[in-house]
């Protein structure tokens, strides 16, 4: 009987000592078949080629017996011995597979102080985009998130993990400043300490500090004072601080928040310099083929340079660029930690109250904003608090249907009052063109347009029939129009700003907080550049071709009057 068919009827028996046989039996599998090459002595101590097919299937079935495991702790079935078991499996899995290490290292701290398993959920995506890293399936990784949700704290856990897996290979970390790499250096010497509250030497035995220098921030890991060597395995310099010849990555280069703050990544000049130094300070110290990179940043701009990265690599697939904002699709909170830790949702909500609005996407939604070159600024619009205490003189509406992927629908629903417009209710929605098309209808009849121009350029002209259809079976009686538009979008958008600025007034602030469409819809206007590629402009669009539509077709509004005699 083959050694995995015994492993897997012992799972099956589902007791806890049959799970310890099975347990016993998965090491032995891993180490089937294995070839151990013999090292040269020093530093080279050796290391064992795994039989993959083995190896793959060792794993999997520590998977099962931990999961059997876990539910015996959870059911009260000998919940000490199985506890024992569980964390036994993170153990065996820890060296290989970075989730299992975040769970195993933190097994004795008190469940609320942990730093992992409270974060898990949220934290995961990255956890397997560090995992491929490692594994050189990607060899750029760029993760942007809010401040205070665990990023750095995650990659402190990363640098100790590869640390161990490859001691003698130096790693670089840089950041703004050297008060920041100086508390992650401590840090690091905290996850080492083979008598603190992490248990890191149980995953790489034998291990340990053989030399630091807490003047130039430098710790080496090896087995004896002999494995100290000049480039150590965690080297920690501010960016400009002059590198040449000092420090090395031969494993990993590792920046962190390279933008200091906000002045810096409103001034293009600065991040221009930033990049230039990013290029000759740190990226230059990489050596051999082997040293990948890992940036995590705040998303301050397209030109800092997290984002000259991603524009560098764009379709490259050995690099990967994640983003996790703050609030989700539904403006609830990705970040509600156990315990009281990350953000609730209302705690989100009134941090974007107080903030102005670039800051915010910036630093909570990890959407950057181009302040230099912005068309719309916030202060040079015009708001409104309620509509003028009489009716309108027209109410008019225009759609921009979308076309491809994550482009938006955008329906804004105009009060006409003299020569003067008032964006009342808006559609901004990038779902489903049928579910689109269905809320366009509903707004249109429960707003009472009574003339709505669609675009009709790829597929605008079926929208509009069908949206025309819906309007007259739900009783409603707008006119709609179609107009094809031949100019070119951003030359549309910067001829009519001045006009958009001038005849339409906007809700103020106050007024959308809650309302999550109209509030996304100013978004996508206030962020709108001159100087670089915007994300999403098709509210700042949509308004453009409004304008321009008056201003060309000045339509006409029959209006009752008394006779005058």
């Amino acid at each position: 009987m083959e050694l995995c068919e015994i492993i897997n009827k012992a799972i099956a028996v589902d007791t806890p000592r049959s799970l310890d046989n099975a347990f016993d039996l998965v090491r032995e599998l891993e180490t089937l078949n294995c070839v151990e090459v013999q090292g040269k002595g020093g530093r080279d101590r050796g290391t064992l080629i795994y039989d993959p097919d083995n190896f793959d299937k060792a794993h999997e079935l520590n998977r099962k017996i931990r999961a059997s495991a876990n539910k015996m702790v959870r059911d009260g079935v000998d919940p000490e011995n199985m506890l024992g078991l569980y964390y036994r499996t993170h153990l065996f899995d820890a060296p290989h597979f970075f989730d299992s290490f975040c769970i195993y290292i933190e097994k004795d701290r008190a469940p609320e102080k942990r730093f992992y398993l409270p974060r898990r959920k949220q934290l995961l995506p990255c956890v397997e985009a560090l995992q491929d890293l490692e594994d050189g399936k990607i060899e750029l990784l760029g993760i942007s998130e809010p401040p205070g949700v665990g990023k750095t704290t995650l990659a402190e856990f990363f640098l100790a993990w590869t640390c161990g897996r490859n001691p003698f290979l130096p790693n670089l970390i840089g950041s703004h400043n050297n008060s920041f790499l100086g508390g992650m250096y401590g840090e690091m010497l905290r996850i080492f300490d083979p008598v603190g509250e992490y248990r890191w030497a149980d995953v790489f035995p034998g291990l340990g500090v053989v030399g630091t220098n807490a003047k130039d921030m430098m710790i080496g890991i090896g087995y004896t004072k002999k494995d100290d060597m000049r480039f150590k395995t965690l080297e920690f310099s501010s960016i400009g601080s002059g590198n040449a010849g000092k420090v090395r990555a031969m494993n990993l280069l590792y920046c962190d928040d390279l933008v200091d703050g906000i002045e810096t990544a409103m001034s293009r000049d600065r991040l221009d310099k930033l990049w230039q130094m990013y290029y000759t300070d740190l990226r230059q110290r990489k050596v051999g083929t082997r040293c990948r990179e890992l940036i995590i940043a705040t998303r301050w701009s397209l030109h800092d340079v997290l984002g000259r990265l991603e524009q560098e690599y764009e379709g490259d697939p050995t690099a990967r660029f994640i983003r996790f904002p703050a609030l989700d699709e539904n403006d609830e909170s990705n970040f509600d930690y156990p315990y009281g830790l990350g953000y609730t949702t209302e705690a989100l909500h009134k941090q974007r109250d107080i903030m102005d609005e670039p800051s915010w996407r910036a630093l909570f939604m990890n959407e950057p904003i181009e302040r230099e070159g912005t068309l719309f600024d916030p202060s040079e619009l015009r708001r409104y608090f309620a509509l003028p205490d009489k009716d309108p003189d027209a109410i008019i509406a225009i759609c921009d249907t979308k076309e491809q992927g994550s482009d938006y629908c955008v329906c804004p629903v105009f009060y006409q009052y003299g020569n003067d417009f008032y964006l009342d209710g808006i559609i901004c929605d990038n779902g489903k063109v049928e579910i689109v098309q269905e809320r366009v209808a509903q707004i249109l009849v429960d707003r009472k347009v009574k003339v709505c121009r669609i675009e009709s350029n790829r597929g605008g002209t079926m929208f509009a029939q069908i949206v025309e259809k819906r309007v007259r079976e739900m009783g409603g009686m707008t006119s709609i129009q179609t107009k094809w538009t031949q100019t070119n979008k951003d030359t549309r958008i910067q001829i009519n700003s001045a006009l958009v600025k001038e005849r339409i007034l906007f809700k103020d602030e106050s007024l959308y907080s809650q309302n999550k469409e109209y509030r996304d819809a100013m978004a996508q206007l206030t962020s709108y550049s001159m100087m670089g590629k915007n994300k999403h402009d098709d509210v700042p669009d949509v308004l453009a071709l409004f304008v321009d539509w008056q201003m060309s077709d000045k339509v006409n509004i029959a209006t009752l009057i008394k006779r005058p005699f």
